[in-house]
């Protein structure tokens, strides 16, 4: 290559390098001036922006201060208002005060005018205190000097006067009230009697005292009497009943007021005319046998008992002896129907008046208890059935109730009293006890006879099938005192004089009657 051509390429390549280089500082000088002018207007955009927010907020704080100030000038209305409106009370309480006040003098005027009224009548009523104090003392002499009683002889007499009259009017008072009690008692015992005798019924059947045995043909019968009548003998003996064979074909009677041997001797004579042999050995054999079997249909029949009246934990030997009930009657009356009668009866009406009715009908179940033994004991039924109760671990109220179903009643015993009365209901329901027609118009009779054969007496009439007897006396005759006493004297005679079951009430009334015509 040329000098001239490494000349020309040195030039265009310095030439192109020159170029290069004032491009690039045009360039830089293109941008710089475009970022100062974006710059500019960026400043220029915030200025605007702070102006126009210093605008909005000088206009928000100025629409605050109106706000604040319309605010301030309501609360300042309010309380302007509610100034006046206390001014307005103020000078009403004001008005209503001094009218009070002008009241209050009006008052204190009326009030010392009443205490000046009040000591003139003060002053009055003295001077005529003085003056009445005078009459009575003049009175009181004159009534000294015409009575010739001194005066603590007049006081004596009219403060005797007064305590016998006021004696009269509590006695007055106290009948009138014991009255009331007796028609309120009687008239609940009455609901709870019919309520309980209504809830339980049974039926009762009249016991005899004689018992039949059927046999084959009659040649039976002597052999039953044997040779020269050993075995009939013999059977007696060893039963303790009487047997009768009489000319009734088919029939031999056993006889005897022991229910217990009589039914041995029953049922022990059946077993000899079916075994056929007869003789004294055999027949101390089968009667032996036969009370060992009873004594255990005893034992039998007291369970059955206590579990039908719903009574446990009874001691062995009282289940035995309720169990002897059974065969035992009073006035042909089941003694052991009777006494589960008794304690269904009691424990209905204790349960009816709030009390234990498994211990009421305990109470009744045992209260006969002594009658299945009092053939082994003195005394009667109710002294011998406690003592028994209570050697076998009974409670008091069973053996009181034993003890006292009789007798007395002690209030403080209600169970006792339960007893009473159900056995009183269970022996005087028509059909419990037997009695002839005869026999009961006779012992009606006999009632009002005896109650006619006192003084004063004018009539007597036997009610309620001869448990109660009214006797109606003579006013004239006789005063309120003898009538208790002659009430007394009746029942009294009763019980020496008469034989009966359960309780006679005696009622005397005494009646007055006057009568006047007008014409």
């Amino acid at each position: 290559m040329t000098a001239s051509q490494v000349l020309t390429v040195l030039i265009t390549a310095g030439a192109s390098v020159l170029l290069t280089f004032l491009s690039v500082k045009f360039l830089d000088y293109l941008r710089q001036t475009d970022a100062e002018k974006r710059a500019q207007e960026t400043i220029d955009r915030a200025n605007h922006e702070i102006e126009t927010r210093r605008k909005e907020a000088e206009l928000e704080a100025k629409e605050m201060a109106i706000q604040m100030k319309a605010e301030g000038e309501k609360e300042l209305s309010l309380v302007r208002q509610e100034l006046h409106e206390r001014d307005r009370m103020l000078d009403k309480r004001q008005d209503t005060l001094e009218q009070q006040t002008d009241q209050l003098r009006k008052q204190e005027k009326m009030v010392e005018g009443n205490q000046r009224k009040l000591a003139e009548r003060i002053e009055e009523t003295n001077r005529r205190n003085e003056e009445l104090a005078k009459l009575l003392d003049m009175q009181r002499q004159t009534l000294h000097q015409v009575s010739g009683l001194s005066k603590e002889e007049a006081t004596r007499r009219l403060l005797e006067q007064l305590d016998s009259e006021l004696q009269h009017e509590a006695g007055a008072l106290i009948m009138k009230h014991e009255r009331r009690v007796a028609e309120v008692c009687e008239e609940k015992s009455r609901d709870v009697l019919i309520t309980a005798l209504q809830r339980y019924a049974a039926t009762h059947t009249a016991e005899t005292t004689t018992s039949t045995v059927d046999i084959p043909n009659d040649d039976m019968k002597g052999r039953i009497i044997g040779r020269e009548g050993r075995n009939i003998r013999a059977f007696e003996k060893a039963t303790g009943v009487d047997v009768i064979i009489d000319d009734t074909p088919g029939v031999v009677i056993v006889s005897g007021f022991d229910m217990v041997r009589r039914e041995v001797a029953r049922i022990s004579l059946n077993k000899l005319i079916a075994d056929g042999r007869i003789h004294p050995t055999r027949i101390e054999e089968i009667v032996a046998e036969t009370q060992t079997e009873l004594e255990q249909h005893l034992q039998k029949l007291g369970e059955e008992a206590a579990q039908e009246a719903d009574v446990s934990g009874l001691h062995a030997k009282l289940i035995h002896l309720l169990g002897r009930l059974r065969f035992r009657t009073s006035y042909s009356q089941n003694v052991l129907r009777h006494s589960i009668e008794v304690a269904f009866l009691t424990g209905m009406m204790a349960e009816e008046i709030g009390l234990d009715g498994r211990l009421a009908r305990r109470c009744g179940l045992l209260h006969d208890i002594g009658k299945a033994a009092d053939h082994e004991a003195e005394g009667g039924h109710p002294k011998i059935g406690a003592d028994i109760l209570k050697r076998h671990g009974e409670r008091p109220e069973v053996v009181h109730a034993a003890l006292g179903h009789h007798d007395d009643l002690r209030i403080d015993n209600p169970y006792t009293v339960l007893v009473a009365a159900a056995d009183a209901c269970s022996a005087s329901r028509p059909g419990a006890r037997r009695e002839t027609l005869e026999r009961y118009i006779k012992r009606m009779e006999e009632l009002e006879t005896i109650a006619c054969g006192f003084p004063g007496v004018e009539h007597a009439f036997a009610i309620q099938a001869g448990r109660e007897l009214r006797v109606l006396t003579s006013a004239k005759d006789t005063t309120d005192a003898s009538a208790a006493k002659i009430c007394h004297d009746i029942a009294k005679a009763f019980e020496e004089q008469l034989t009966y079951p359960g309780e006679i009430k005696v009622t005397v009334l005494r009646e007055a009657r006057f009568t006047e015509m007008a014409r």
